[in-house]
């Protein structure tokens, strides 16, 4: 019987994740078999404005975030395996989906339609560190991790306590609210006012701070607390919400003005 090279708990024959950690299981024998022979193809296509991904399978297979899946045609199987406590807990905190179904075989898979925007991201023995919410599929060879924020900045970035980690050699798709722009640092700092950082390698640390030095400054300039990236490496922004997306929340934010003045 195999065990986790993550947390060292043993498994059972043919899982594709632990049982305890939720990680995937790096034995070949592990891991249905077409995810070595055969081949992955991500595509982002435009329907009626929406942006789906469209994955075409080759005796292959390949992950994704639970609940996108849209509809699949062909000689496909969905495998979902129960992931452990302490992924379960991770979740929790997280609000990342806890359990990633594996669609394996020969045909062609839709994901879910969105307003948003799709990224490929192709990793070459990389590793990434993402924002909440910004994982949505991947092939299968990249390994899934969390990585652990400090105290302050999981507290006052908005990234919280644990973040999703890709790494390996493969494609990452990356969702986001607009389109990204990617900022390389070279011992270098990136300082960031809201929440629009979506990745960043794991060479770039986070820190949050005030966005001037004194306290008196701060309340003057109105900044208040920013997040500062720094180091070696690159960071992914989307800096400004794609069209549908800043229409939605202009839209919502007129609906709870008025609601407001209605109480």
């Amino acid at each position: 019987m195999p065990f986790c090279s993550n947390c060292g708990n043993e498994v059972k024959a043919g899982a594709a994740f632990c049982g305890n950690c939720g990680n995937s299981i790096g034995a070949a024998a592990s891991r249905p078999a077409s995810s070595q022979a055969g081949k992955v193809t991500f595509d982002v296509v435009t329907r009626e404005r929406l942006n789906m991904v469209q994955v075409e399978l080759e005796n292959a297979a390949f992950r994704y975030e639970a609940g996108a899946m849209h509809y699949m045609k062909g000689q496909l199987e969905l495998q979902s395996d129960l992931p452990g406590v302490g992924s379960i807990f991770k979740s929790m905190i997280t609000k990342e989906k806890v359990v990633k179904p594996v669609i394996t075989g020969t045909g062609t898979v839709f994901l879910t339609p969105s307003f948003g925007e799709f990224t490929i991201l192709e990793l070459d023995n990389d590793e990434w560190i993402l924002d909440r919410g910004a994982y949505y599929a991947s092939e299968l060879d990249i390994e899934l991790g969390a990585f652990t924020n400090r105290a302050i900045s999981a507290m006052f970035s908005g990234e919280k306590w644990f973040q999703t980690v890709v790494a390996g050699t493969g494609k990452v798709i990356i969702s986001s609210a607009g389109p990204l722009e990617e900022v390389e640092l070279v011992n270098d700092k990136l300082v960031v006012d809201g929440n629009f950082a979506v990745a960043r390698t794991s060479g770039i640390d986070l820190k949050v701070t005030k966005a001037t030095r004194g306290i008196f400054s701060t309340v003057i300039s109105g900044e208040g607390l920013v997040n500062t990236f720094s180091g070696t490496g690159k960071v992914l922004i989307a800096p400004v919400d794609n069209y549908f997306n800043t229409l939605i929340h202009t839209v919502r934010t007129i609906n709870s003005n008025v609601l407001s003045l209605q109480k």
